[in-house]
C-alpha cells in the first residue's frame, strides 16, 4: 500500500534571530579534492590579483604539510598552529622537505565550504595578510573532515628558494 500526502510542505528556518544564515553542514563528496584545491587555488589567486600580488601555485610539499595538520588538528580536537608533537608550522614545512621559506599559515575549524572559510579568512588582517603577502609564490591546501561534518581546513604559503627561519613567518587562524 502507498500512502502520499498533498499537504504543504515544512522547511526550516535559514536564517537564524541574528538574522545571519543559520549553519548548514557541508559535506565534501569523494574525490573531489583536486575541484576543491584548484577552486581555492583560483579564488585565492583572483584576491591576490585585485591586491597587486603575485598568483601562488599549488605545491605539493606544502599540501602535505597542511593535509598533516588539518588530520591532526582534528586529532587534538582544537585548531591551533602546533602539532600533537609540538611541530610548529615551520618545522612541518621542513620536515616535507619544502626548499624555501614558509610565509605563513592559516587554520580554521568550521562545517563552510573552502570558498566561505577563505572569506572569513579575509575579513581578518592577519588571516589575510598570509593569503596577500606578496613573497609568498607557493600555496598548500588541505582539509579534514570528521564523521560529525566539521571540517578543519589548513593552508600553508611559502616563498620558494629561500631558507626557513622564524622571523618573518605569519600564523593565523579563524575558528568558526
Amino acid at each position: 500500500m502507498l500512502v502520499a500526502s498533498c499537504g504543504p510542505t515544512i522547511t526550516q528556518p535559514t536564517i537564524g534571530p541574528d538574522g545571519k544564515p543559520l549553519p548548514r553542514v557541508y559535506r565534501i563528496p569523494a574525490g573531489s579534492d583536486a575541484k576543491i584545491e584548484y577552486s581555492m587555488l583560483d579564488s585565492v589567486n583572483a584576491l591576490r590579483e585585485a591586491a597587486g600580488a603575485p598568483a601562488l601555485q599549488l605545491d605539493a610539499k606544502l599540501n602535505a604539510a597542511a593535509a598533516t595538520h588539518a588530520r591532526d588538528m582534528s586529532v587534538q580536537n582544537r585548531p591551533w598552529h602546533f602539532g600533537s608533537d609540538g611541530s610548529s608550522p615551520i618545522d612541518r614545512v621542513q620536515r616535507v622537505g619544502y626548499a624555501g621559506r614558509l610565509v605563513g599559515e592559516n587554520i580554521s575549524e568550521t562545517y563552510e565550504t573552502e570558498l566561505e572559510t577563505l572569506a572569513a579568512w579575509m575579513e581578518e588582517p592577519a588571516t589575510r595578510n598570509v593569503i596577500l603577502e606578496p613573497s609568498a609564490r607557493d600555496m598548500g591546501f588541505a582539509w579534514y573532515q570528521e564523521s560529525n561534518g566539521k571540517i578543519w581546513w589548513t593552508m600553508v604559503t611559502g616563498a620558494p628558494g629561500l631558507s626557513s627561519t622564524p622571523g618573518g613567518v605569519e600564523v593565523a587562524s579563524n575558528d568558526f
